[in-house]
């Protein structure tokens, strides 16, 4: 039985995390900040400036909780887990796939699909909410050449085409993004994808979003045996938590997407919100990070519909089911992975 546990983000520069008994004691300075149960954590999330005792550090990885650290940017740093988990049999089951070609590009062309449908799902809707009949026009136009993708990878057996569609598709889907921000569109024109640095405002903000996702992916495959280093669409590469990238592609448009969208269509963030350093990096404030943490928790706990459970869960604990479903494919129980679909 999944539950859904709270994460602890840990954001003001300067704040000490500490153990005291099973509880996270939270410490700025000399000033006892905050208490939170051990129990009812499921992970912890350092974001710039932040310690954490060695001890904190000892008993999350006894209990399995991992410690995660981003930087002030957003950018993933390092994570730190207990044991590894799971029958070896599993892994030895998913290196195996991985040095098979057919059923690389299987799983390949499983993840793409689950991400084009919910990429389509978002277009759709930005689709009907539009007020400007042109929007409306350059919407359906993105809408058609993401679904013309999904016709096509019908017909591809190979996993270099099937990254082919989804790299065109990911750019058709991005040009579409300034079109579904309705409100604030000069503040958050998005110009393409960039990163490492953001150059943008919402480039930044998806940046952070992606983190996270990432984050919850990696703990997720973790928690079932599964090796997140060793996946089938992202090439493998040392220090690249390739099956972890795949698992996250499903929920960038239904999490990390429509999340932003939601920020910056309310007015929820601003321009204030973002800083700009020399050389013309972007990134959230301390104050734009809170309200993203905070937004981000609480569409982890909006329920949503699994058509393979039949049930709603809770979206935060999909990464897991997705990852028992990948465990199943390649233990033999499921023909195929089953991909996430938002409806």
């Amino acid at each position: 039985m999944l539950e859904l546990q709270n994460v602890l983000y840990a954001v003001t520069p300067g704040t000490v995390l500490r153990l005291e008994h099973d509880a996270v004691r939270v410490e700025t300075g000399t000033e006892f900040r905050a208490r939170f149960p051990l129990a009812s954590l499921a992970a912890i999330v350092a974001v710039g400036r932040v310690s954490i005792t060695s001890n904190l550090i000892g008993r999350c990885a006894e209990d399995g909780r991992s410690v995660v650290w981003l930087d002030y940017r957003g950018r993933f740093l390092a994570r730190v887990e207990g044991r590894t988990r799971g029958n070896v049999l599993l892994r030895r089951a998913q290196h195996h796939a991985a040095d098979d070609a057919e059923r690389t590009w299987r799983i390949a062309r499983q993840v793409v699909l689950g991400k084009l449908q919910n990429a389509r799902q978002v277009l759709l809707r930005a689709a009907r909410e539009a007020s400007d009949p042109a929007d409306e026009v350059a919407l359906d136009l993105r809408l058609q050449r993401v679904t013309d993708s999904l016709t096509a990878l019908d017909a591809v057996h190979d996993v270099e085409t099937i990254r082919g569609i989804e790299g065109e598709s990911a750019r058709q889907y991005f040009e579409a993004m300034t079109l579904m921000v309705r409100a604030q569109r000069e503040t958050f024109f998005f110009d393409g994808r960039n990163r490492r640095p953001p150059r943008d405002r919402m480039n930044a903000l998806l940046s952070f979003l992606y983190a996270l996702v990432r984050s919850e992916c990696e703990s997720a495959l973790e928690g079932v045996g599964l090796d997140p280093q060793v996946g089938y669409l992202h090439a493998l590469r040392p220090g690249r938590p390739a099956l972890a990238l795949d698992l996250m592609e499903e929920f960038r448009p239904t999490v990390a997407d429509r999340l932003a969208l939601t920020l910056v269509n309310r007015r929820q963030l601003r321009a204030e919100d973002f800083e700009e350093l020399p050389g013309g990096a972007v990134y959230l404030t301390d104050e734009g990070r809170r309200t993203v943490l905070t937004a981000y928790q609480r569409r982890k706990e909006e329920s949503v519909r699994h058509r393979l459970l039949r049930r709603s869960v809770p979206l935060g604990l999909v990464p897991h089911v997705q990852a028992r479903i990948m465990a199943r494919h390649l233990r033999g129980d499921l023909p195929e992975y089953l991909p996430f679909v938002h409806r």
